[in-house]
């Protein structure tokens, strides 16, 4: 790896980057969620100062458990209950992302989360799908170009995984490029949710799950030999299946070693994996060795809102933690690109046509 001085966020935002594991309800802006609120009538908001909610939300994430990092989106869910609320989350989103120099993204959400106030599904899709839309035309009149996939999630700890997945196959042809399971892992293994998984291969149709972030090497292992996973989402603890010896010795278990001939991606989020306390520090991550023994690691970002990041702010953490540098930014980018959920060709002319050359005009 480079050892060249560190990257900063600033450097970073001109890259083309790509993001394959992001939440739409933990990328909110704080003030939205304040509007929102307000014009809503959701209740409950630990503040509405819209500073002070941005600070709320990445102290409330600070637990080092997922379990209680997951609580904080009780409020971004409350107040995305509406279809105008979705559309302009969504547009938001891609914006933020486009601003960023995000060139790709598969965004992430649970529909299942947004029908409280009476949308159905199906209603809940489309208004998401209005408003990446919306984003993309704002950012292209920014002079910008992304391009936004979305992938469907059901939440592990419900039934309703089989039903999800259908939504995604029924929708693939209009933006929905895959599907997840989420949720907490302790206590809810992904076999639980083998007919859906099943589902989605007999559709011909992508997958990745969560696994490897709260629980360990037993999470990844289902996920892969059990239900058939493309990727995993984080797969971080993957390291507790490499051993290190006191002479720099590496020795990789047979699932390790699975995982990285196989080149299943690792959608890895590193502040995240702080918070969660799946890695003790960003100097401390797994990523640094993973990357180094040439997993297929990719970099992601997970809750923007609740980890007060970027992919930007990511790489740069990295850059300086590792001494990461633009050959080290394009081939973590050119992972996330061939293992996205769009055709081949489309993924080669990003790669071809825009990655390649943009990370070319940087160096």
């Amino acid at each position: 790896m480079s050892t060249r001085t560190a990257l900063t966020v600033q450097d970073l935002r001109e890259a083309p980057k790509v993001l394959l594991h992001d939440h739409l309800d933990g990328g909110l802006r704080p003030r939205t969620v304040v509007e929102l609120a307000e014009s809503t009538g959701y209740e409950g908001l630990p503040t509405t100062d819209v500073a002070e909610l941005g600070r709320w939300f990445q102290s409330a994430a600070n637990s080092g458990s997922l379990e209680s990092y997951l609580e904080t989106f009780t409020h971004t869910c409350g107040v995305l209950q509406t279809e105008d609320a979705l559309i302009r989350v969504a547009a938001e989103c891609v914006e933020d992302l486009a601003d960023d120099g995000v060139v790709y993204a598969e965004v992430r959400y649970a529909p299942e989360l947004f029908t409280e106030g009476g949308l159905s599904l199906d209603q809940v899709i489309k208004a998401v799908q209005a408003g990446f839309t919306e984003g993309e035309r704002r950012a292209e009149a920014k002079g910008k170009r992304i391009r936004t996939g979305t992938l469907l999630c059901a939440m592990r700890q419900h039934a309703r995984a089989a039903g999800i997945a259908e939504l995604a196959v029924r929708y693939r042809d209009a933006g929905v490029v895959g599907f997840d399971i989420a949720g907490p892992e302790a206590g809810f293994p992904p076999t639980r949710n083998l007919d859906a998984f099943e589902y989605m291969r007999v559709n011909n149709a992508h997958f990745t799950i969560h696994a490897g972030e709260a629980f360990g090497l037993a999470s990844i292992w289902e996920a892969i030999q059990h239900c058939g996973a493309e990727r995993l989402g984080h797969g971080v603890r993957i390291v507790d299946d490499i051993k290190t010896s006191a002479d720099g010795e590496v020795q990789l278990g047979r699932l390790a070693a699975y995982v990285r001939d196989r080149r299943i991606p690792l959608e890895i989020c590193p502040s995240s994996n702080v918070q969660t306390g799946a890695a003790a520090s960003i100097a401390e991550h797994p990523i640094g060795l993973l990357a180094k023994l040439r997993f297929r690691v990719t970099v992601n970002t997970d809750n923007r809102l609740m980890s007060g990041c970027s992919v930007s702010s990511e790489f740069a953490a990295l850059s300086e933690a590792f001494g990461f540098g633009w050959a080290d930014v394009q081939w973590f980018t050119i992972n996330a690109m061939k293992s996205a959920f769009i055709d081949f060709d489309q993924r080669l002319d990003l790669i071809n046509n825009v990655i390649k050359p943009g990370y070319a005009a940087l160096v």
